[in-house]
């Protein structure tokens, strides 16, 4: 009796192929892409940023809050009272930065001073939008491991994770970037005479002097 197994066993094979390729159009189609920023190029490259050339470093802010820029993300931001800010550190000494006390601050027009969202607020805001905070309130984060709100879907918690600036190190002549979110819920013109007042980077022992970027050259800007 003729063995037919090498036989089945070679139209098994284009069949499994076929599932599989099957799978993957499926779940490429289906399946949502993960949150990705477009490269971030050097500090001076962007409209708005303080070069420091004796200290051989630049930062540099870009506004997410125009429809266009803000079709990056899922998650409207700017409708739950966020402001998205990417934050740009370029690095063209030897050494590297240290960012473990960066300060970074939002200064409104009535001298206001924001801390960056963190992410349980972000999380809070996502879920209950309606338990908006009515005034700006500084925030001293809670130490230990927190949970985020059953209400926050994956996709989104997925995307504030990614997003958020880390303070890790800059390393020499790299460029680190990252998104803060600022809560100007109950801002009328958020943008008008504010300023973002960024200072605690070091390089070894010696502290930068301080960056300050007017928000002010954004009002009224032409969308990009």
């Amino acid at each position: 009796m003729p063995d037919n197994r090498g036989v089945v066993r070679k139209q098994r094979i284009p069949l499994f192929l076929a599932i599989l390729a099957s799978a993957f159009a499926v779940l490429a189609f289906t399946g949502d892409k993960p949150f990705s920023p477009p490269p971030a190029a050097h500090a001076k490259t962007y409209p708005f940023f303080e070069a420091h050339d004796d200290e051989s470093v630049s930062i540099a802010i870009d506004l997410y809050d125009t429809p266009e820029k803000a079709a990056l993300f899922k998650v409207k931001y700017r409708e739950i009272g966020f402001i998205p800010i990417r934050l740009i550190i370029s690095n063209d000494s030897a050494n590297t930065l240290m960012l473990d006390s960066i300060k970074v601050e939002y200064v409104t027009g009535d001298r206001v001073k924001l801390q960056p969202a963190t992410q349980d607020d972000i999380f809070r805001r996502i879920a209950r939008p309606d338990k908006a905070a009515k005034q700006p309130t500084v925030r001293i984060p809670i130490p230990g491991p927190r949970k985020r709100p059953t209400a926050v879907n994956p996709e989104a918690a997925a995307e504030v994770d990614s997003a958020l600036f880390v303070p890790v190190p800059v390393t020499a002549h790299a460029t680190n970037s990252g998104f803060l979110f600022f809560d100007v819920l109950c801002i009328e013109n958020p943008k008008a005479g504010s300023h973002i007042y960024i200072s605690g980077i070091r390089a070894g022992t010696k502290e930068l002097f301080y960056f300050d970027i007017p928000l002010e050259k954004f009002v009224d800007q032409p969308a990009k």
